[in-house]
């Protein structure tokens, strides 16, 4: 009997459909499945923008990005838990809890976001009184000392919580072996970062999403199995390259843009070659210290070797400076600044943002959005605009 051998295009096709999935998936069925894989697995969920993995992972526990419903849940009792002025992302979170969609997970992290998130985790311990439910307050200071000092105790503060749940405590050499895990994810995916930056028609926005979205929902080094074999395929298969601007995005580090918006960018002649999309995926880009002491290992990197963003204090590296450093770093004719509706991190942040980018003479254009957008039209020809102001004279106007 012949068999027939499945193409690169299929198999990538078959890879890419596989991260579609799991992004598509609000019941969190992937985790379900790794906790019935074995007696006593535990799930942790976190919401955006930074968690520290390696921690849970090391207590044998999955780390769980819960990233809101996008334009696939319809809100019916989110809404009456928040007031309308806000962004959409805290009411999707609370229709997916009240609608037992995060049933699976059985722990919650809520970084120090925003106003917002230390709300919800407030809203968490009524809906779960019986999970864990942890506000993580991540440090402002950035001395060794006082920060460094205080984000340890925090780490140390939920190696034990996690550790009570699974019953594995987070030891050095467990955390090592977890830290030098995630290091692997991070090659990788620095690898996926650099081929769509030199060659954007070869990793669509879309494919290099769903990736990134993937590892917030499967164990890392399955994630990086992952992307490994994607960059395999897809440097075997011929894409077209079309005549679109190199843009980068920023705004979008917590409220994640629907995936058809994404897709919409690029029809309207925007390649993105870089962007903050899932930031906590890669909000350590580096490699972190696998000798010596763990603890302090996550520490110092978070303190001094993370990126800059709008939740983030940092008086060593300005946003505005590194985002100008970014473009040149990334050959990019222009900037869009796109941003949740609501979004006090974001939207404080661009009027610093537009005024480096004018002094620099980059190009750059704004709008808004929010997670459940339907109509891409407005944003289509928006974008499309930018990308031929840029094409013809080099600028917008």
């Amino acid at each position: 009997m012949m068999t027939t051998e499945i193409s690169p295009d299929g198999q990538l096709a078959a890879l890419v459909a596989d991260a579609q999935r799991l992004y598509e998936d609000l019941a969190f069925g992937s985790v379900r499945a790794w906790k019935d894989g074995a007696q006593g697995r535990r799930a942790i969920g976190f919401l955006p923008i930074y968690a520290p993995r390696e921690i849970i992972h090391a207590c044998g526990a999955l780390p769980v990005g819960i990233m809101g419903g996008s334009d696939r849940l319809e809100i019916v009792r989110g809404d009456s838990y928040f007031q309308s002025y806000i962004c959409h992302l805290p009411r999707s979170v609370v229709e997916l809890a009240v609608s037992g969609r995060l049933d699976a997970l059985d722990g919650f992290l809520f970084p120090s976001t925003c106003d917002v998130i230390r709300n919800l985790s407030g809203m968490f311990k009524v809906l779960f009184p019986d999970k864990y439910i942890h506000y993580l307050d991540l440090p402002q200071n950035f001395v060794a000392g006082q920060g460094g000092r205080f984000y340890r105790s925090e780490l140390q503060s939920i190696a034990r919580a996690v550790g009570a749940l699974t019953g594995i405590e987070a030891t050095p050499e467990r955390l090592r072996h977890s830290i030098r895990a995630y290091n692997d994810n991070r090659r990788v995916l620095q690898q996926l970062w650099q081929l769509r930056c030199d060659a954007p028609s070869q990793v669509s926005t879309a494919e290099y999403y769903l990736l990134l979205r993937a590892g917030y929902v499967v164990p890392v080094e399955e994630h990086t199995r992952m992307v490994e074999r994607y960059l395999s395929l897809v440097g075997s298969v011929e894409r077209r390259a079309v005549d679109n601007i190199r843009v980068l995005v920023r705004g979008a580090f917590c409220e994640q843009p629907p995936l058809a918006l994404l897709r919409t960018l690029e029809r309207a002649g925007c390649y993105v070659v870089d962007d903050d999309f899932v930031q906590g995926i890669r909000l350590i880009p580096e490699p972190i210290d696998e000798s010596g002491d763990p603890f302090d290992a996550l520490a110092h990197a978070f303190l001094h070797r993370s990126l800059p963003c709008a939740v983030k204090y940092d008086a060593k590296r300005t946003k505005a400076a590194d985002l100008v450093d970014a473009c040149k770093r990334a050959q990019a004719d222009g900037v869009i600044l796109m941003a949740p509706s609501f979004c006090d991190p974001a939207l404080l942040d661009q009027p610093m943002l537009q005024k480096a980018l004018e002094e620099a003479g980059i190009p750059f254009t704004t709008f808004k959005y929010s997670e459940d957008t339907g109509q891409f039209q407005v944003i289509r020809e928006q974008a499309g605009t930018f990308a031929d102001a840029i094409k013809l004279w080099g600028a917008t106007i």
